[in-house]
């Protein structure tokens, strides 16, 4: 049975939970410890007592850390993306490339662990001086989502460390093994005990243990919109950061280049079986060019060799496990049921070994007001909604409560630069998937898919840093 990590000790509980394989169900990779509410308020009480002096620790001994850990990742990238796509169901390639960009994520921010800086100002009264600096808020509580289970603990984690503070991290229940393996790297790389304390378990224990401790300073949550809305109420008027998910729509002009578009929608609806926040999910598509780009999108769609996450030539794994493929399904079934039409796709298939596997799904002749087209999926199923004009498209594109990403295909300035202007979402592409970003700069959207500060780059400094202005007289 795989350990908790509180306090710097690794302990073991008397209960575990199994980790399966969505590829193959009678795989069981591991067993990791189930924490309760005693583990819990300990490892708090542990980051609590490690927050002083890991606050006051040097930039360089932050930056050694998160750079060993960075290099450890790297160098076993190819082992640990085969354990993410083993646990998670995303394609080999796919794991190695998380496993990859979480390496370059506590690279970068080992480089901003010796980039923080301060102001010195003249105050408007005379002899008095102004400094303005950044502390770190405390213990940070961290609540990641199973899709992207080592980039995202990443991305929170190594943001918090280089800004001086400690950390409580519960994964994600299905993906257990990379959250394991990212703690023990840190660990091994020289983390202080108590500065960085894993809790597998159950969010409904766990989580719920966390929300509720006025011992954590901040909580950073990425997942569903519903438990997203637990949190914020769980902590009203605290620092709270919260990622939410999104109905990304991707525009499709007559202008555009068929065979980018296509790509676009191909790989932002539907790699990473379209279980990513930043999905394509609604392609939104004018007249001239709809049913080319329908007919061309449904043929690849077909042709899309479905499969084992480890097998060789597979594009395009399962979904995470069955009550995501019962919520896939009872999404399709609803969208025909209220006058979509399904084009591909739809239904379970059936391979060599036992996993959730969905053909990927395209439908067609939707309206906005379709629930499709209003609540987020989370997998590979995209909806395609005719337009007449742009205007029509960069409002329907709008007809949204979320707004994490949105894209556009055109060879169009004139349009691409009014998209990016108007299109009400935190992130734009043009001629590029929705999915699909940078490490070094920030992360979010607007509306219902985010609160609090960005994520990710030099922007992570807000969430997890408290501004302190002083004021010296001679």
């Amino acid at each position: 049975m795989k350990p908790l990590l509180i306090g710097g000790d690794w302990l073991r509980t008397s209960h575990g939970a199994g980790n399966v394989n969505p590829s193959d169900t009678a795989d069981v990779i591991d067993t990791h410890a189930e924490a309760g509410i005693a583990e819990t308020q300990t490892a708090i009480a542990a980051a609590r007592d490690a927050a002083p002096a890991w606050g006051r620790s040097t930039p360089q001994e932050r930056h050694d850390i998160l750079r060993r850990a960075g290099d450890e990742l790297l160098a076993r990238r190819e082992k640990l993306g085969r354990l993410l796509s083993r646990e998670e169901g995303k394609i080999l390639p796919e794991g190695i490339a998380e496993a990859t960009r979480a390496a370059q994520i506590l690279h970068f921010f080992a480089g901003e662990a010796l980039r923080q800086t301060g102001e010195l100002i003249p105050s408007v009264r005379p002899g008095i001086t102004v400094e303005i600096t950044r502390e770190p808020v405390g213990v940070v509580g961290i609540i990641t989502p199973w899709n992207f289970p080592l980039a995202i603990p990443a991305w929170k984690i190594a943001p918090a460390l280089a800004f001086g503070n400690a950390v409580v991290f519960k994964p994600a229940e299905l993906v257990p093994g990379s959250a394991w393996a990212l703690a023990d790297i840190l660990h091994r790389a020289g983390t202080p005990p108590g500065v960085l304390n894993l809790l597998t378990g159950p969010g409904r224990v766990v989580g719920q243990a966390m929300l509720d401790d006025p011992r954590i300073d901040a909580i950073t949550f990425t997942g569903s919109q519903a438990t997203g809305a637990r949190v914020a109420a769980a902590r009203p008027g605290g620092r709270v950061q919260l990622e939410m998910g999104g109905k990304n729509p991707l525009v499709v002009l007559d202008d555009a280049d068929l065979d980018r578009a296509v790509h676009c929608a191909l790989d932002g609806g539907f790699f990473s079986t379209g279980q990513r926040c930043t999905a394509s999910s609604r392609l939104i598509v004018t007249e001239g060019i709809h049913d080319r780009f329908v007919s061309r999108l449904a043929d690849r769609l077909a042709a899309l060799k479905v499969g084992h996450a480890l097998e060789e030539g597979v594009e395009m794994g399962p979904v995470v496990s069955q009550d995501q493929l019962d919520q896939d399904l009872a999404h399709i079934e609803r969208a025909r049921r209220e006058g979509g039409h399904l084009r591909t796709g739809g239904e379970v298939l059936r391979r060599q070994t036992r996993g959730y596997f969905l053909a990927p799904t395209l439908i067609t002749g939707t309206e906005p007001a379709m629930t499709i087209n209003r609540e987020e999926v989370f997998g590979p199923v995209a909806s395609v909604i005719r337009v007449r004009d742009y205007d029509a498209a960069l409002a329907a594109a709008n007809d949204t409560p979320f707004g994490l990403c949105a894209g556009i295909c055109t060879t169009s300035l004139k349009h691409a630069s009014d998209f990016k202007r108007k299109a009400e979402a935190g992130m734009v592409m043009v001629n590029l998937p929705t999915a699909g970003v940078d490490y070094h700069v920030p992360f979010g959207g607007r509306k219902a898919s985010s609160h609090g500060p960005k994520e990710q780059g030099t922007h992570a400094r807000e969430f997890f840093t408290e501004t302190k202005i002083a004021y010296t007289a001679p």
